[in-house]
């Protein structure tokens, strides 16, 4: 079996040539050889027939058949040239024995023409005996038991081909000679099938000829169309091999607008986001690391301290055990969002989720972030209408999204400063922008915030004990919940988080209108904003 899809693609275009050049070849021979065929027996057939309506002219032949044999005799023949002189059966000249008939120079013009061609002129009596022979081979012989001499003497025009691969094949055909309507003989015609084998022959050639030339250029046409074809599939497969042994940077040249080049360049995309998937999880192992490094590191100082002797102080021993219980605290809200992302992208993370006021979770938030806000001297508000209709969504991961975005709000506004929680539906899906006046994020970075362990401002945060999840722990929840999540943000005006999720078609009741929050006076109004 061939392996090569070059050889493949060559032999199947010459293959579809050679059967395309085979059928036509096939239906030409056979078209022009039925042509040439037909016209031989209508060409046969009106010769017979000439020759037996000259044959009873003017009364020569009698109802009987009596005067079939005298005619018949007058047709002579020279033996050097086979020309057939029907001067006795009906003279040309001879009015009188025509008997005003105008038939006979058709019958003189169809004998010597019929001897032109090489046909074989044979009557026949009614007892089907060979009355005349052109040839002078078969006269006296009785031919009654070939199937067109019979037709013929049944009062029945017939022709016959023989197999044009027959040693003599000819065609003969054969019409009754009829007197008052009676049959009292046959003409019978033989054609030399030569000149049509002939030309079927030279067909035929010619046919190999063109099919040789076909086949010659198409195998050149075919080399360099399976050469396009099978030599980018082979920089594919070099290069799919050399992924597959860890050289991600791998690409191919995909310039084509065609299916090859779509393949290419989807190749090179996968390529690129593999490489990206390495950088990543080679990025979050070494977050991670660095993550757990610095609280470990911290315990271990501690503990190392206080073995030293530092425990029989109470006072230092108690700002230590409080410096580890925050470290370990710290170790486990971490190992918390990372097993919680795992479940995320897994799809193992299981969402219990009910019919929602997605206003009302927004302002528990709120509450739950109002001393935060407080001591920093920011304004929190909720702002949303009176008639939104409900979410489908799991209550505590929706109120978990909600309470990293205010918080990080609340983080980076300013002391003084104000943010806004906007709750809105638009078609089919309800929204929220947590909106903040905070110092924004920069354009090359905006594109990284969400990203895991990512922080635009890393001292901040991590004094602050931010990891870098926050974000995309809020982003994954948020995707598991069938929405999605958005940041913009301008430098030195604010960022402006907008979470988009499907309403839902349960009824719950409707949200007060517009409920306002002021953290810092640490009161809840109620009013439309």
């Amino acid at each position: 079996m061939v392996r090569s899809l070059r050889i493949r693609l060559t032999l199947s275009h010459l293959l579809v040539i050679v059967v395309a050049m085979g059928v036509l070849g096939a239906l030409l021979l056979e078209g022009t050889g039925r042509y040439f065929l037909q016209a031989m027996e209508e060409s046969l057939l009106a010769q017979a027939r000439i020759t037996a309506q000259a044959l009873v002219s003017g009364g020569l032949v009698g109802p009987d058949g009596s005067g079939l044999n005298a005619a018949s005799n007058t047709i002579q023949q020279q033996s050097s040239n086979y020309w057939v002189q029907a001067q006795n059966v009906a003279p040309l000249t001879d009015t009188a024995a025509l008997n005003g008939s105008d038939l006979a120079p058709y019958a003189n013009a169809s004998l010597q023409l019929s001897t032109q061609l090489d046909t074989r002129i044979r009557i026949l009596s009614a007892q089907g005996t060979v009355l005349v022979d052109s040839l002078q081979e078969q006269q006296g012989q009785a031919l009654a038991g070939d199937v067109v001499a019979q037709q013929a003497l049944a009062g029945r025009a017939a022709s016959r081909t023989d197999s044009l691969l027959a040693p003599q094949a000819a065609m003969h055909a054969a019409l009754p000679v009829l007197a008052d309507g009676q049959v009292v003989g046959a003409v019978y015609l033989s054609q030399p099938l030569r000149d049509v084998t002939i030309v079927l022959r030279d067909l035929a050639l010619l046919w190999l000829l063109a099919t040789a030339v076909a086949l010659v250029l198409s195998g050149v046409v075919g080399g360099l169309l399976s050469r396009a074809v099978a030599r980018p599939v082979r920089d594919l497969t070099t290069a799919a091999q050399a992924v597959a042994g860890g050289a991600l940077g791998t690409r191919v040249a995909a310039q084509s607008p065609d299916e090859i080049g779509r393949l290419g360049r989807a190749f090179n995309e996968m390529t690129a986001r593999l490489q990206e998937a390495r950088q990543s999880q080679t990025d979050f192992v070494a977050n991670v690391s660095h993550e757990l490094r610095t609280p470990l590191t911290s315990i271990k100082g501690t503990v190392e301290t206080l073995r030293d002797g530092a425990v029989e102080d109470v006072a230092v021993r108690d700002h230590f055990l409080a410096t580890v219980e925050g470290e370990t605290d710290r170790l486990i809200r971490l190992v918390n969002d990372l097993l919680l992302l795992s479940r995320v992208d897994s799809d193992a993370l299981p969402l219990h989720c009910r019919p929602l006021d997605l206003a009302e979770v927004a302002r528990v938030a709120v509450e739950r972030l109002a001393p935060l806000a407080r001591a920093r001297g920011v304004t929190v508000r909720v702002e949303a209408p009176p008639d939104l209709a409900p979410v489908q969504a799991d209550p505590d991961r929706l109120a978990q999204v909600l309470v990293n975005l205010v918080d990080n709000a609340v983080k980076f506004s300013p002391p003084g400063g104000a943010v806004t929680v906007r709750v809105s539906q638009v078609g089919e899906r309800l929204q929220i922008q947590v909106q903040d006046e905070g110092p924004g994020i920069p354009p090359e970075e905006l594109n990284r915030v969400g990203q895991r362990f990512y922080r635009a401002d890393r001292a901040r945060s991590r004094a602050e004990g931010g990891s870098g999840l926050g974000l995309s722990i809020a982003r994954a929840l948020v995707q598991a919940h069938g929405g999605e999540l958005r940041i913009a943000s301008t430098a030195g005006q604010g960022t402006v988080v907008t979470m988009g999720i499907a309403a839902s078609q349960d009824a719950v009741p409707a949200p007060t209108a517009g409920d306002a929050i002021d953290t810092r006076a640490g009161q809840r109004s109620a009013g439309r904003t």
